[in-house]
């Protein structure tokens, strides 16, 4: 083995030196230096994403195969670890709680661990290292759930997850052992070249989808969702609900068209009775819900079923189209979680509707912003969502799926209801003891910033999109 070639896996190493430096600086640091700790991991993750961004030019395959890269691939890394510094950007005021201070290097190094994870996962040629990945990323995530375990039911949150994780990579490896017994091979290319549609092939293909179904929250595997979002603390509820599934839904997308591309009507068809299910059950689960992170539960779950129209279409368009939406959705959702999270610090945790009536004439900045994602989540013009979602209809459309399309339209209609009713809280609902007025820390307010530039910016400049699908 030419150990040379770890050389050419320039976003992982990058990350790798970030995570030494911020685990050493957490070991050694003190006093006042310690006070630098946030700003020390924003720039470097911030090196980081510039990094990620200078194009290297050249498809890169590594350890026969083993490992992947490409411009496209590049591309999401650099959205995933975009999400990954507002997350962090977000989460300063949180830590910087007397419950939670000692253990700040533990989140930031948790976090990045499992933007590792990820990195490995879509990156995977071969199904090793896709399990290796994966499972990076699910082991951390379990403890940043249970991070506030002595508040509310974030340790309860913590072992839902971790059990309901452990089933599912059990059932995934369950299916990859049949997809390998009946071709001799792990590795996505020869795979793809000796599937035959065989009973056992297609077991493995439900198993193996099941089990990516529960990372990405689609129904009927999104039961933990809720109890998770709930007890997790806001700004891990914000990295699972985006920077994971969004993960999970580009790797999904990798394997469905790499290695299972003999077998496509069966998993379009598969695919096709979980989106209704995902948009339909979710949206009318929203409308019942009064505890804002459950509410945004199942907005996460509907949005995971838009996000699978772009997947069943299994085109470039239909590529180009989920990145996008992905794109969009993550500035989106983090906007409404930066929201949420800042509320929450400053007040006696408020997360339930009622506890937003009246928000607009204490705190109008927090509440227009609120105001733009969910037009944007709801796919409302001129926000970037609108676009987002026209061109994953449009993708789904082409590829012959109008019955489809037609259902997750009328679905919009639903959500843009339940979303309005976060507004009319806001704007309309009388209260007399509404959230105190407050400024928000420096570090929420330049990641709210960001948030906000993209919802405004990314639906206007059409050449994001013809980027997306010009790096294909």
């Amino acid at each position: 083995m030419d150990y040379s070639q770890l050389l050419h896996m320039r976003p992982e190493i990058s990350l790798i030196a970030l995570i030494i430096i911020v685990f050493l600086f957490d070991l050694f640091a003190t006093g006042r230096l310690r006070r630098f700790f946030q700003l020390l991991v924003c720039v470097l993750a911030g090196i980081h994403t510039v990094l990620l961004l200078t194009p290297s030019g050249m498809d890169i395959e590594l350890f026969g195969g083993m490992y992947l890269s490409d411009p496209v691939i590049n591309f999401f890394k650099t959205i995933l670890t975009v999400g990954t510094l507002i997350v962090v950007l977000q989460s300063d005021s949180w830590l910087k709680r007397e419950d939670t201070v000692h253990k700040q290097g533990e989140f930031y190094t948790l976090t990045l661990f499992t933007l590792l994870g990820m990195f490995f996962m879509i990156s995977a040629g071969n199904f090793l290292l896709f399990v290796i990945g994966l499972e990076l990323a699910t082991i951390p995530m379990a403890c940043l759930v249970a991070f506030d375990k002595y508040r509310h039911h974030s340790a309860e949150a913590g072992a839902k997850y971790i059990l309901s994780a452990m089933f599912s990579s059990g059932l995934m490896l369950y299916g990859i052992s049949f997809l390998y017994g009946t071709t001799g091979t792990l590795y996505f290319n020869d795979m793809a070249a000796l599937i035959q549609g065989t009973p056992l092939q297609i077991i493995g293909l439900v198993f193996f989808f099941s089990g990516l179904g529960f990372k990405i929250s689609l129904v009927p595997f999104h039961l933990w969702t809720a109890d998770v979002y709930q007890g997790a603390p806001v700004n891990v509820t914000a990295y699972l609900s985006v920077v994971s599934k969004g993960a999970a839904a580009f790797a999904l997308l990798i394997i469905l068209m790499k290695v299972f591309a003999p077998m496509i009507e069966i998993w379009q068809e598969m695919l096709y009775w979980v989106i209704i299910a995902s948009i339909t059950i979710a949206n009318l689960f929203a409308i019942r819900q009064k505890n804002l992170k459950r509410f945004f539960a199942f907005s996460s779950i509907s949005q995971a079923g838009y996000i699978a129209l772009g997947i069943i279409s299994a085109s470039s368009t239909g590529t180009t189209a989920t990145l996008y939406y992905i794109l969009i959705y993550l500035f989106a959702n983090l906007a409404v979680f930066g929201v949420l999270s800042t509320i929450k610090q400053n007040t006696d945790d408020k997360v339930e509707i009622n506890d937003y009536n009246g928000l607009y004439k204490t705190n109008p900045k927090l509440s227009l912003i609120m105001t733009l994602a969910l037009f944007s989540l709801g796919g409302i013009p001129p926000f970037a969502g609108f676009f987002s979602k026209f061109f994953i209809f449009m993708a789904a459309f082409e590829a012959g799926f109008k019955v489809l399309v037609f259902i997750a339209i009328v679905n919009t209609v639903i959500s843009l209801y339940y979303y309005l009713l976060v507004v009319k809280a806001m704007y309309i609902n009388p209260n007399d003891s509404p959230v105190a007025p407050f400024k928000s820390d420096p570090y929420t307010r330049i990641s709210l910033l960001i948030c906000l530039a993209g919802i405004l910016l990314l639906g206007v400049f059409s050449s994001v999109y013809e980027g997306i699908h010009w790096l294909q």
